[in-house]
Formats: structure tokens, C-alpha cells, sequence
């Protein structure tokens, strides 16, 4: 089929009328589906039940140093826990704080603690006139809503195939005060799938900030997440960057086991400099006396090592692989050439980042949900849910079961037709 744009009006309008027949019978089949979230699927989580079985009651629940987990203490976590998620980030056990079981949640700690507080002796962002964050976008929108709940005032940066639009971030950051972060998701990034070329994490390491208190909130996420062992991302790691370049405290390196075991139980982690380490244990100190440390040693007993952690990475991949495969061959056969959208092949994450005409995502979406498949809200890949393109939509592969999220993927092709089809009528 030609592209959209190359066809009369005459021709755009009995395909209209044609795909809206063919949208009726979607309708007719009083569907509910759900490609809403990046959830794990019931067989990912499965994945893990030998972890409910790997601490008994006749266990001895002691740490190698003596630390019995079942008792109060150890601030930071076990080391065990450390070494393990250590190896999972890239970092030195001694850079870690383990956490409860979400990373969002030690990132929304981590702006409170500088709003009421401040960074390492600065003035709590709370006395300031002005406050805002750099957000890449298309982006996660519960990173924005972190920032939007805290007044914090969010610059959108756009994204490209290597990662932020790195001049524009380093102007931004060396000429004013009052930007105190950014947002960042370096690998298998949400929602684009990318992973940030080596020339943009140097950049990063390297940025000359206005404010002496700006942190890069490194949200590493996905830094396992590979979908195939064979076409894999690799990014430079950050701290040893900024290390290297003068810059040891600007970054906040989050992760967590949320996608690997159970994202309701795992655990979650920061790895920074020892001097933001200091400042931040000087707060946790007096919020807790320490997280969950039996759960710190279950996943430790389960996984042995980052060897383990890998191989149980893998049987995820074997089972969401073809979920991302599906749809991309659907998104391709069915509109692949037509000039109305495009969309990512990431190699690994949780998410396809899908480009519409402009001003159609958000009657796209609605379109789905009308004949009961449940999308992502349109916008929500940008700060205030405000995507001026009305462009971006983010698909979530991972949690239909393959038929449904098949499924799926057809209607929503379906829909983007109709969409495009009528603007291109209504601008003729």
C-alpha cells in the first residue's frame, strides 16, 4: 500500500470507511486487555517461587560476619547484599546502600531529604526561589511525578538514539542555578529502549553545573535486562566516570531487584560516592534502623553470585523475547511503509516507544481503550503529561500472555490507521 500522505482524498476515505468496519468487529468481541504497565507476566514471576524456599525455619539466618538478620541493624545492608547488587551495578560494595524493595521509592527519598535538608551542607531546595529538574523525554513518568509532587519545575531534554541531547543539557546546566538534577535511565531506557552511547555518559561525567548541589539521578533499571545474548548493550559506568573527571559526588545511582524477582519484594539499591554516602546515612540514621535484612540474605542464598543473577536473566528474556518479537513484526507488516508511524526495537527493557503523527496519540489510545484494550495514557512520557506532539505512546509487551498481547497489537495498528487516515482527511 502506498503511504497515507500520497493518497487522494477519495481513496483515504473509503479506507476509512473500511478500517472502521473492521474496528466495529474489535469492538464486538467485549475485549479486555491490559498493555497499560511494564509488568512481569505470572511466568516471570514464577521464575523465582525457589526463593520462598531457600530460608527455612531450621536455617541459621546469620551473615558471614556474625549479623543475625533477623534483629535490628546494619543500616546500609548486609554485605552480602552489597556485593551482590554491586556486581549487578558495576560498583565497589563500599559505594552501596541496600534498601527496602523499591528503588522509586529511595529516589523520592532522595529529592525529600535534599528539599527539606539540602545536599551535603547546601540550602534545602525548599528555602529557594526556584527549583527544576532536566527531564529526556520521551521519559518515565513516575520519575516526573516525583518532581511535579515536590513544585519542582521540569525543563523537558529531548532523546535521540544515543541518549539526551547532550548541548542542550550542558547549556542548560553550566548557565543556571536552580537546576539542581536530571533524570536519567541510561540502559534499555523507558520507553525508547535506548542505552546511552559512551560519548554521552563522558559528557555527562564531565558537565560543569551552575549549581554546586546538581545530582544526575541515575535510575538503572534495566542494567540486566538484556533481551538476547547475543546482541547486548554495554554502558560506561558513571561513577568511575565522574571519578575520573573531577565529578565524584554528582551522581545518584539507583537499581533494584524489581524485575528480577519480585517487584512487590525485592530490594532495592544506591551507589554513590562515600561523601554523598556520609550524607545520606546521616538522614537514614533517623528514619530506620535498617531495612529488611532477612529478605537481603534470601536473595543472596538464591542467587549465589552475579553468575546466577545472570542465568535467571536469561530465562526471563526467553520468555518476554517473543512478546517484543510479536508485536514488531505486527507494527511492521501492518503499517510498516504507510509513513504514519514509527517505533523502537530496543534490545533489551520492558518497553517499544511508538511515534504517531503528530496529533494522534491521544485518539490512538482513546480508540484502544474504546474497544477494550487498556494503553499507557498518551503524554505520559512527558512532564506534565503534556506531550506538545501529541505523539509518543508507549507499548508494554511484557505482561499480556502472547495471544492477547497479539491480539492486541493488531487492534492498535487498526486504530492508528483510522487516526491517521482522518487528519490527513481533515487537513485536505
Amino acid at each position: 500500500m502506498a503511504k497515507y500522505s500520497e493518497m487522494s482524498k477519495e481513496e483515504l476515505e473509503a479506507l476509512v470507511k473500511s478500517l472502521s468496519e473492521e474496528y466495529k468487529k474489535y469492538k464486538d468481541k467485549d475485549l479486555s486487555l491490559d498493555m497499560s504497565r511494564g509488568k512481569p507476566c505470572r511466568e516471570q514471576l514464577d521464575l523465582s517461587m525457589g526463593m520462598m524456599d531457600v530460608l527455612t525455619s531450621n536455617d541459621d539466618l546469620s551473615c558471614e560476619d556474625g549479623t543475625d538478620c533477623r534483629n535490628y541493624g546494619t543500616l546500609s545492608g548486609i554485605q552480602e547484599a552489597k556485593v551482590l547488587l554491586g556486581d549487578m551495578m558495576e560498583n565497589h560494595p563500599d559505594n552501596i546502600i541496600i534498601y527496602g524493595n523499591s528503588s522509586l521509592n529511595v529516589m523520592y527519598d532522595t529529592v525529600a531529604r535534599a528539599m527539606t535538608h539540602g545536599i551535603m551542607g547546601h540550602t534545602p531546595w525548599c528555602k529557594l526561589d526556584k527549583v527544576k529538574f532536566l527531564c529526556p523525554v520521551p521519559g518515565y513518568d513516575r520519575h516526573f511525578a516525583i518532581t511535579e509532587y515536590f513544585g519542582i519545575e521540569m525543563i523537558p531534554v529531548q532523546m535521540d538514539e544515543n541518549g539526551p541531547d547532550m548541548d542542550e543539557v550542558e547549556r542548560l546546566v553550566s548557565s543556571d542555578e536552580s537546576i539542581k538534577g536530571i533524570w536519567c535511565v541510561p540502559k534499555y531506557a523507558n520507553p525508547t529502549g535506548t542505552s546511552y552511547s559512551d560519548e554521552v555518559v563522558h559528557r555527562f561525567a564531565r558537565l560543569k553545573p551552575a549549581a554546586p548541589d546538581f545530582r544526575i539521578f541515575w535510575d538503572n533499571a534495566y542494567g540486566i535486562h538484556h533481551l538476547y545474548d547475543d546482541r547486548q548493550d554495554y554502558i560506561v559506568e558513571i561513577l568511575a566516570e565522574c571519578k575520573k573527571a573531577g565529578n565524584p559526588d554528582m551522581v545518584y545511582k539507583f537499581a533494584s531487584t524489581s524485575k528480577i524477582t519480585f517487584p512487590g519484594s525485592g530490594i532495592a539499591s544506591l551507589a554513590t560516592s562515600l561523601n554523598n554516602l556520609e550524607d545520606i546515612t546521616n538522614q537514614l540514621k533517623n528514619q530506620t534502623i535498617g531495612h529488611d535484612k532477612v529478605n537481603q540474605l534470601r536473595h543472596v542464598r538464591f542467587f549465589g553470585d552475579i553468575h546466577g543473577m545472570t542465568e535467571h536473566m536469561r530465562k526471563h528474556a526467553d520468555i518476554i523475547r517473543p512478546k517484543f518479537e510479536a508485536v514488531e513484526q505486527i507494527l511492521e507488516e501492518n503499517l510498516g511503509g504507510l509513513g504514519i508511524g514509527e517505533w523502537t526495537k530496543p534490545n533489551g527493557g520492558y518497553f517499544i516507544s511508538f511515534t504517531s503523527m503528530e496529533g494522534c496519540a491521544k485518539e490512538i489510545v482513546s480508540m484502544c481503550k474504546k474497544a477494550g484494550v487498556k494503553m499507557t495514557d498518551a503524554g505520559a512520557t512527558w512532564p506534565y503529561h503534556k506531550d506538545p506532539y501529541d505523539s509518543n505512546i508507549r507499548i508494554a509487551p511484557t505482561y499480556p500472555p502472547i495471544d492477547d498481547l497479539k491480539l492486541a497489537a493488531q487492534l492498535f495498528t487498526l486504530c492508528t490507521k483510522i487516526v491517521c487516515a482522518k487528519k490527513l482527511l481533515s487537513q485536505m
